[in-house]
Formats: structure tokens, sequence, C-alpha cells
């Protein structure tokens, strides 16, 4: 099968603490996880990717299924059809690899939910995750891979575990990529809703997929040991593998110059380090995703860094370096489009568009970012 595009994806990343309880660090061993995302796209076949890109050991899989969902744990009868790679039901993921199944007869439409299930036998080690799903993955200990109902999970996760995306048959090869951080990611939206910047997006602009590939406290310039790579390391797997991608949406730079204000009172361990980055040196980093994208043949649309007045982050010394950047990303002509969204967001957040820590966005500040693009510029 030829011409895929990609329906759904998510950054993979390391095993770590993250911002919430996972299974990451542990693994699985005789486990069986169910996983539910929602297609931007549909088709009339599909094939799941994942991935053991941070595994330290080949990743066996004993089974693979996917199913319409039918809400929490379970699917829909009838739907459930196992997955192959090479023709085999069973199979292993080398340590620090990507792979995609077969491809399998299974009719979607856009914004159908899907229902990945993963039976491992064997201990898997530290799982390859995203860390911040917004979503509610289910776990039961034994093989339930084929269940329709879901009596046996019990156990739940707001992360993702080795998912890397879902793609359909397409003869279009117009996806759009938005690529960043928390702000990209969802953080402050309603869990299990769909209400993060890409899914509302996507909502707009039906008949193209809209790809969320954005990681909680993701950094231009600085890797994390929990956050990921840096963006301009992460951005060919991320973005310019992707299959039937023409346009990358870039929203980052945030953590690069306000991570560094909060050293020494700092809310999460996990940003660590603090490394102070200047406005110069995220300019730089665009530029080379901007340089990448070209190379790929991607249009690159840059976006102005949010507002973040009144949050932790907010000094005169990061406000100073997001004002710099904005103004380079809108006055230096680098990107082939620009979205204003901090002139749309206001210089401060609105309350009702505040999720509370006057930084990330509520549902309805994601519904206005999301109605402030004009997709006559993707």
């Amino acid at each position: 099968m030829s011409g895929w595009g990609a329906a759904w994806t998510t950054a993979p990343q390391p095993p770590g603490v993250g911002f919430g309880p996972n299974w990451s660090q542990e693994g699985f061993a005789g486990h069986t996880i169910r996983q539910t995302v929602r297609l931007g796209i549909g088709g009339d076949t599909l094939r799941v990717r994942l991935s053991n890109r941070y595994g330290t050991a080949p990743l066996r899989v004993t089974g693979l299924a996917v199913a319409a969902g039918a809400g929490g744990a379970e699917v829909k009868p009838d739907t459930l059809r196992e997955l192959t790679v090479a023709g085999d039901t069973a199979f292993s993921i080398p340590a620090g690899a990507d792979l995609a199944t077969d491809g399998v007869p299974f009719r979607t439409e856009a914004l159908d939910a899907v229902t990945i299930t993963i039976y491992l036998a064997e201990p898997s080690g530290p799982a390859t995750y995203h860390t911040q799903a917004l979503a509610t993955t289910y776990r039961a200990a034994g093989d339930h891979l084929v269940d329709h109902d879901g009596v046996a999970f019990t156990e739940t996760s707001q992360s993702w575990y080795y998912l890397g995306g879902v793609d359909v048959d397409a003869t279009a090869s117009d996806g759009i990529v938005v690529f960043g951080d928390s702000l990209t990611d969802g953080t402050g939206s309603t869990p299990d809703t769909d209400h993060r910047f890409p899914d509302l997006l996507g909502r707009r602009l039906v008949g193209r997929a809209v790809l969320n590939q954005g990681v909680g406290g993701n950094r231009v310039t600085v890797d994390s040991v929990w956050l990921g790579e840096r963006a301009t390391v992460r951005f060919q797997r991320d973005v310019l593998d992707l299959p039937g991608v023409s346009t990358v949406l870039i929203l980052a730079g945030i953590n690069d110059i306000s991570i560094s204000e909060v050293a020494e009172n700092s809310p999460f361990p996990q940003f660590a380090p603090y490394t102070e980055v200047s406005a110069q040196q995220v300019i730089a980093g665009h530029r080379d995703l901007i340089r990448q994208a070209r190379a790929a043949g991607l249009r690159v649309v840059g976006a102005t860094l949010l507002p973040m007045r009144g949050s932790a982050f907010s000094t005169m010394r990061s406000e100073a370096k997001r004002a710099e950047l904005n103004a380079w990303i809108l006055e230096s002509g680098e990107y082939d489009a620009v979205i204003d969204l901090a002139r749309a967001m206001g210089d401060v957040l609105d309350p009702a568009h505040d999720s509370g820590d006057h930084l990330h966005l509520s549902d309805a500040g994601y519904r206005a970012m999301a109605a402030a693009v004009d997709l006559s510029l993707l």
C-alpha cells in the first residue's frame, strides 16, 4: 500500500517522571494496554505506527489490535481487527526504532475515535511514551487483546505508551503538523474532550489532518532528560518523517526564555536544566527549523508566542525576550507566513481563556486560539 497519510500523531518521549503518575519507568509485563485516539482524516485502510525510540532492548509485541472506540475501555463489537508486521501477529521493535504495521482494511471517517490495544506478554523494560496525553489509557493484567468490554481494564493513566501515529490510505498530501510545547500539547484543557489547539483547528479544517507534535516543557535549544530532545533535533522524526504532510506550524520558544526564571523556586523538578537562553539563540533555533522544513519541501508557518504575564515565568527579562522573539517572527519575513496569536490573545490572558496559571489556556482559550488562525495561510 502506498499513499499513506498521517491521521493522528503524538511525539514519543523518554520514560520518566512526567507531570503526573505514569507507568513508563516500570514498563509492562503480562499486561494489555488499551488507548483511544481521534483521527483527523478517514480512509479505507489503516496502519499503526509504534515507537521503541527510547527503549534499551527490543520490544516484543505479543498482539496488537485496532477497533472502533465505544467509550472508556470498550470497543464496538465486530470492528476489532488484529494487526500484523510482515504478516506476523507477534513481532519485535528494535531498541531506538519506530515501526509501522501492515495495513488492514478498516473504514474510518474524519474525527472517528479508534482504539488500539497492545498485549505485552514479556517484560518490556522502561517504556517510550508521551507523558501528557490528556486522554485516559487503560491497563489490564493478562491477555485481553480481543475483549469487547472494558471490565478487565481496571487501571488508568493519563499518558500514551508506544504510540507514534495512525495512518490511513490517502490521495492528498496536505496534512498540517503543529509543532511546539505544552500550548500545542494541550495543557489546561479538559481530559478526554479533545480540546487541544490542534484538535480544535482540525475541526475547522475537516478534510485535512491537523497533527499534534507538542511536548509539554519542550525547548527549541535545550535537551531535557524528562521532556525530550530539543526541537531542532526531534524535528526530523516528529515532523519530516511523517507521511502526507505539506505544512508545519511552529509555536515554540516560550520555555527557552522562561524556564531559567524559575530556577530557584521551580514548580516542577522535571524542568531541569535551567539553562539561560537568549532571544537570539531561540531565533537561531527557529532558523534551523525553517531550513529543515524547506529542505523537505514543506511550507513553514510561524506563530507568535502567547502572553504569560502574571505567571511564574513572567519577569522583566523573559518578557523582553518574548517581545524580541515576536518582533522577529512578525517582521523578519523568514517564515512563509505568520499567525499573530500574541495579538489575538492579548497582552494578558482573558480570565475566560486562562486555565488558572496565566500561561496555559482553558478549553475556551484554545477555542479562541484556533478561531484566530487564518486558514488560508495553511
